[in-house]
């Protein structure tokens, strides 16, 4: 079913020649993505189901999500002028168990890239063997532009009016770009008493149910992964060099995993430039620079280059950490990198990992890469159901020998089945909520 209410709009009241109007225009710059996302889930998808010689009517179900709200919120200005801003959540599949999936915050969360993420979160659920469907959903905001008490109470009307179709056995929302545990917390608190306690949302403090574990569980994940993925590779942690594009919640944490492990960081990048330094770059001083100038930006220890440069680094491990669609047709003939581990959703087109294929160039998928953070916010809402909390050692063994157990099956599945790891990542979940949807007698 698709339930689509109250499409995006852009309409405002009040609104004057201000420094308002500059922060309304970036509120609504809504459209403004890369633009595939969605096309390249699709593609994923399409190569998998080619694979497995998927049922047509199964295809029929999971090419499409199961359900979309889309609600229109007001936010009001510090002008005291309103806008409406859009609030998406789509739930692509819940087959397998209740949706699970984070809350972008970001101008630049249009629908389309909300139904890509989705169908991301079906797939990733699957990959790692947990009982959730695929979910995703954010605001069409930057929060930059709104007074902190205007943002908390339009994060609380969203969490209201997404009630009804969300909850601990129905969807669990998560952070995701832009948001963190203070978002997770309003939302607990505004949801109808129906739907509320600990396992409403995941990635919460820890004072109101969070995991151990939760903040640094992508980080860990990347970083583990691409360990693994050096090793398969027949290169010495050691001995190898790294470049991270996006120093944030993810890549930072992976990097500095990675440094402990001895490979030597030579580039790092955040959205207003990037540092080198051939020898390695001091992530410890790195992360105190950043701490208190909000940038990589001006970092005393390196040489300044452009965030774009970091991308094409001569290096055997390339981590895009920031966003979607960094590696493109337009610059992917400039990528050296050996193999190339996706710390953000989707960062490589379709087209680009076609032609990195082609030059031998592994990608480690998003899919099986980057779901840390959701294997331990599926560890959280197992936690808050039995009111019983582990801790930070226990979280971070579980959660290394689940991405160990699914790099193997995914690296076996390529192997044996002649294909690169993202089909055969996709091959393995899709064949997965597939069998759920068979067993449910819901294909048709």
């Amino acid at each position: 079913m698709t339930l689509t209410l109250s499409p995006p709009s852009t309409a405002h009241h009040g609104m004057v020649d201000s420094p308002a109007a500059a922060i309304a225009a970036r509120l609504h710059r809504s459209g403004g993505g890369r633009g595939g996302a969605l096309s390249d889930a699709r593609a994923q998808f399409e190569a998998a189901s080619r694979l497995l010689g998927l049922d047509p009517a199964l295809h029929a179900v999971l090419s499409v999500p199961h359900r979309e709200l889309t609600v229109m919120l007001p936010a009001r200005l510090p002008d005291g002028s309103t806008v409406m801003v859009a609030g998406h959540r789509v739930q692509h599949s819940l087959a397998r168990g209740p949706g699970k999936g984070g809350i972008r915050f970001s101008a630049r969360a249009d629908l389309d890239t909300v139904r890509a993420l989705a169908m991301w979160m079906t797939w990733k659920c699957a990959l790692f063997d947990l009982p959730f469907g695929g979910a995703k959903g954010a605001i069409a905001v930057d929060p930059v532009g709104l007074e902190t008490a205007e943002y908390e109470r339009l994060v609380r009307r969203y969490a209201r009016a997404v009630a009804p179709i969300t909850g601990a056995d129905l969807d669990i929302p998560a952070p995701d770009v832009g948001s963190g545990a203070a978002e997770m917390a309003w939302m607990m608190d505004a949801a109808p008493a129906t739907s509320a306690g600990w396992g409403t949302v995941t990635g919460k403090p820890l004072s109101l149910g969070g995991s151990q574990g939760r903040a640094a569980a992508t980080s860990l994940g990347v970083a583990s992964v691409a360990l693994l993925a050096l090793e398969r590779a027949g290169i010495d942690p050691r001995e190898a060099t790294a470049a991270v594009h996006g120093f944030g919640k993810v890549g930072r944490g992976a990097a500095l995993e990675l440094a402990r492990a001895g490979v030597r960081v030579v580039a790092v990048a955040d959205v207003r430039g990037g540092v080198h330094a051939g020898d390695g770059l001091d992530l410890a001083a790195l992360a105190a620079h950043v701490d208190g100038t909000g940038s990589v930006v001006g970092f005393a220890d390196a040489d300044a280059i452009t965030s774009a440069d970091v991308l094409t680094e001569a290096v055997d491990l390339l981590i895009p950490a920031a966003v979607e669609g960094v590696i493109t047709h337009e610059n992917v003939d400039r990528v050296r990198a050996r193999i190339i581990v996706e710390g953000a959703n989707g960062p490589i087109t379709s087209t680009a990992e076609t032609a990195l294929r082609h030059r031998g160039i592994d990608v480690v998928p998003d899919l099986l890469a980057n779901g840390g953070g959701v294997v331990v916010s599926y560890f959280e809402w197992v936690q808050a159901r039995q009111g019983w909390w582990w801790d930070a050692a226990d979280v971070e063994q579980r959660l290394a020998q689940r991405m160990r157990a699914s790099w193997q099956l995914v690296a076996q599945r390529a192997s044996a089945d002649g294909v690169d790891l993202r089909t055969a990542a996709t091959a393995l979940a899709v064949e997965r909520v597939a069998e759920a949807v068979r067993a449910r007698g819901s294909e048709g």
